[in-house]
């Protein structure tokens, strides 16, 4: 069973999908009941700017506006 504390450890060791949430737990998700809630989460920690969020590669053509 994963806990709302499970996910925001995930999150700040940067797990940004429910999957990477689950293996840090050393689990998966059985029926999938819990993934929307999983979501949920990690999405208000992304806008509170709690979570650790994946560096993004930029083609070297493109420019930041």
């Amino acid at each position: 069973m994963l806990t709302d504390t499970d996910v925001e450890t995930a999150a700040r060791n940067g797990a940004v999908r429910p999957k990477e949430v689950y293996e840090s737990k050393g689990c998966r998700a059985q029926c999938g009941n819990c993934v929307p809630g999983v979501v949920c989460i990690l999405r208000q920690l992304a806008r509170q700017g709690r979570m650790v969020m994946p560096e993004v590669a930029v083609h070297p053509d493109m420019q930041a506006i």
